[in-house]
């Protein structure tokens, strides 16, 4: 089994055990894993700081904006917010992929990967 293998296992226990996601899609994690590049294989930036206001700036421009194409507004700040939430407000280690994949389902924005 190759690490993004076990990565990607890791992540599906995650989504199930702490986003309450029964039945994740796993093709579509994998795909945004792979999208994530070399940033899953870093201790620092596997993770997602959604206490730090830079951290989240730089996931809604980088990810949501340029990745998916969404427009900056009041409803990205919602979305983020949600996911956070469905992950757990006080879960300190959220993974990347993990975050990416629940933005990319709360947005509807699943083609982007397929």
């Amino acid at each position: 089994m190759s690490k993004r293998d076990e990565l990607i296992e890791k992540y599906i226990d995650d989504l199930k055990t702490k986003a309450g996601e029964a039945d994740p899609d796993v093709d579509l994690l994998r795909e945004v894993t792979i999208a994530c590049g070399p940033s899953i294989y870093n201790r620092d930036s596997e993770t997602v700081s959604s206490t730090s206001d830079g951290e989240m700036a730089t996931v809604k421009n980088n990810f949501l904006i340029k990745k998916l194409g969404l427009s900056d507004g009041p409803s990205l700040d919602q979305g983020l917010d949600a996911v956070i939430e469905r992950y757990g407000r006080s879960n300190t280690h959220k993974y990347r992929a993990v975050m990416y994949y629940l933005l990319t389902k709360q947005f509807g924005k699943e083609g982007v990967f397929k």
